[in-house]
C-alpha cells in the first residue's frame, strides 16, 4: 500500500548536496523548476491515493516527489525500470534529484506500480503546466509553430491470423491450467490442444506460395477449429468453476482475476477467429476498425503511411506540435489511421487557448494542405500559412507563393520538427512502447514530450544565463 503524507515536504531541495558533488546543470535547473510549484506533486500524489481506502496507513511507498522525478530521470536518459534502480541506488546527484538521498532505493516493481498509476489526464496537466511556466518566463511567445504525425509502435510481433490464434491457444490454456490448480473441485471437459495449434501454426507460416494456393485453407480450417475448441472449453471451465473455492486463502483471492482474465482474451479469440474465417476461408476484406492485432495489446492500430522502409506499421499516430524555441506545445495519441489535413483547425483552436493568439507562421508538410486548411489559417490571423500544395495543378498565383523567400524560410523551420522526432524516438525512448494497455500508452508519450520540454527549457535558461554574463563582461570591459 502506498503512503502519502506531505507531499511537498521532504524535497530535494531542503537536503544539501555533499560537499564536493555536483549535479549536471541541466538536472539542477530542472530540480529548481519543479521545487517551486508543488501543485505538479500534488496531481501526481491525487493519483497514487486513487482508489485506496485509507492511504496515510501502510506500508510506505514512493512520495509523489520521488515518483515524478524518477520518471522524468528514466526518459531523460532512456532507462528501463531495472536500469533505473540501478542508476538512482549507485548515483549520489540522481539520489538528490529524486528525493531518495541516503533512502533505501526500493526494487524496480516499485517504481512500476508506481507508474502505472499515473494517469494520461495527470500527464496532460503536468506538461500544460511546463508549457505555461515558459511562457512565463518570457522564453516562448508562441508566433511560430510547426507540426507534424509519427508512429509510435506498440510492443507486439508481426501479426497473422495464424499467430493470433496460437497466442489465444496457449494464453487461454496457460490460465486455465492455473485456475484448475486453484479450485477445490475437479474440472473436466478441456484439452490441452497448445502442440496441436503450434504445428498447424507452424505449417501455415513455412508454406512457399504454390503451397498456399493449394493447402493454406485447409491448414486454417484445423488451426480455425482447434482454436475455437480450445476457446469454449475455457468458457465452459469458468461456468463450471463459477461456484467454486480456492484451495487456500491465496488461491481463493486470486480466482476472480483468473477467471476475468479468461473471459477477455476468450472474447479477443472469438474475434481473430471470425476475422480469420472471413479473410482466409471467405475471402472477405476485413475492415481494418473490425481487426485484431494483438490479443495482448488490443488497442493497436494499423498505420500505412506510404514509407518505403516501413509500408506498414502498428501502434498509434501520434500529431505532436512545436514552437520556435522547441518546446512542444500539443501532442495527442490519435485513434486510428486519420488524414493529417483533420488536424489543422483544432491545432490551431488548441494554440490559441495556450497563447491567447494565432501564430504569425504555421509550417506543415503537404500532407495537411487542402484548400480549407489554407483558408482557416488565414481567417485564423496566420501571417504565412506555410503549407505545400499536394496534388493537382498549381495556379500561377500559388506557384510565385511557394517560390517566395517567406514560404522556403517556412519550410526549413518546419524541418525542424523532423530532428525533434528523432530525439524523441532516439534520446527519450518514444520509438515502441514496452507498457501494457492504451491508458498506459499515453503515459507513456505524455513521459517522454514532458522529459524533452524539460530539458530544452533548461538549455535556454543556461544560454540565456551565458548571455548575460557575457553581456556584463562586455560592459566592464568597455569602463
Amino acid at each position: 500500500m502506498l503512503t502519502v503524507a506531505n507531499p511537498q515536504i521532504a524535497g530535494p531541495s531542503l537536503i544539501s548536496v555533499p560537499k564536493g558533488v555536483r549535479m549536471e546543470p541541466v538536472l539542477q535547473i530542472i530540480s529548481g523548476i519543479l521545487d517551486p510549484r508543488p501543485e505538479l506533486v500534488e496531481m501526481v500524489a491525487s493519483d497514487l491515493t486513487r482508489c485506496l481506502k485509507n492511504p496515510m496507513t501502510g506500508r510506505k511507498g514512493l512520495t509523489p516527489t520521488q515518483v515524478l522525478r524518477s520518471l522524468i530521470v528514466m526518459r531523460i536518459k532512456n532507462l528501463d525500470l531495472r536500469e533505473l534502480r540501478e542508476r538512482i541506488n549507485d548515483g549520489m546527484t540522481l539520489r538528490h534529484f529524486t528525493g531518495f538521498n541516503d533512502q533505501k532505493v526500493p526494487k524496480h516493481r516499485a517504481f512500476n506500480t508506481a507508474f502505472n498509476r499515473l494517469t494520461s489526464k495527470t500527464m496532460d496537466a503536468v506538461n500544460g503546466a511546463i508549457v505555461q511556466m515558459a511562457i512565463d518566463l518570457g522564453l516562448e511567445d508562441g508566433n511560430k509553430l510547426r507540426a507534424d504525425t509519427t508512429v509510435v509502435e506498440t510492443d507486439i510481433h508481426y501479426p497473422t491470423d495464424a499467430s493470433l490464434m496460437w497466442d489465444t491457444v496457449r494464453v487461454v490454456t496457460r490460465l486455465v491450467g492455473e485456475l484448475v490448480e486453484r479450485v477445490d473441485v475437479p474440472v473436466k471437459g478441456f484439452r490441452d490442444r497448445t502442440r496441436s495449434a503450434r504445428r498447424r501454426m507452424q505449417e501455415i507460416q513455412r508454406m512457399t506460395a504454390k503451397q498456399r494456393n493449394k493447402n493454406q485453407k485447409r491448414k486454417y480450417r484445423q488451426l480455425i477449429d482447434t482454436t475455437s475448441e480450445v476457446v469454449q472449453g475455457a468458457q465452459a471451465v469458468v461456468e463450471q468453476t463459477q461456484s467454486a473455492f480456492g484451495k487456500d486463502l491465496s488461491s481463493g483471492l486470486a480466482l476472480d482475476a483468473i477467471r476475468i482474465e479468461i473471459k477477455q482474451f476468450c472474447a479477443l479469440g472469438e474475434r481473430v477467429i471470425d476475422q480469420a474465417r472471413r479473410r482466409v476461408l471467405q475471402d472477405e476484406q476485413v475492415p481494418t476498425n473490425e481487426k485484431v492485432y494483438s490479443i495482448f495489446e488490443p488497442h493497436t492500430d494499423l498505420i500505412i503511411r506510404g514509407k518505403a522502409r516501413t509500408p506498414v506499421e502498428f501502434g498509434h499516430k501520434i500529431f505532436l506540435a512545436e514552437s520556435a524555441s522547441g518546446l512542444i506545445t500539443q501532442y495527442k495519441v490519435l485513434d486510428g489511421n486519420p488524414k493529417d489535413e483533420h488536424h489543422v483547425k483544432p491545432s490551431l483552436q488548441r494554440h490559441r487557448q495556450t497563447f491567447d493568439h494565432s501564430p504569425e507562421l504555421y509550417s506543415l508538410d503537404r500532407g495537411f494542405f487542402n484548400e480549407g486548411n489554407v483558408k482557416a489559417c488565414v481567417q485564423d490571423g496566420v501571417k504565412t500559412p506555410c503549407i505545400p500544395q499536394c496534388g493537382g495543378k498549381k495556379t500561377p498565383e500559388r506557384e510565385a507563393y511557394e517560390k517566395s523567400p517567406e514560404f522556403k524560410k517556412g519550410q526549413r523551420f518546419r524541418a525542424g520538427i523532423e530532428g525533434t522526432i528523432s530525439v524523441l524516438f532516439r534520446g527519450r525512448g518514444m520509438k515502441r512502447c514496452r507498457t501494457q494497455g492504451r491508458e498506459r500508452f499515453e503515459v507513456f508519450v505524455a513521459s517522454a514530450v514532458l522529459a524533452n520540454n524539460l530539458m530544452r527549457i533548461a538549455e535556454l535558461l543556461i544560454k540565456r544565463t551565458s548571455g548575460k554574463r557575457r553581456a556584463c563582461s562586455k560592459r566592464k570591459s568597455v569602463h
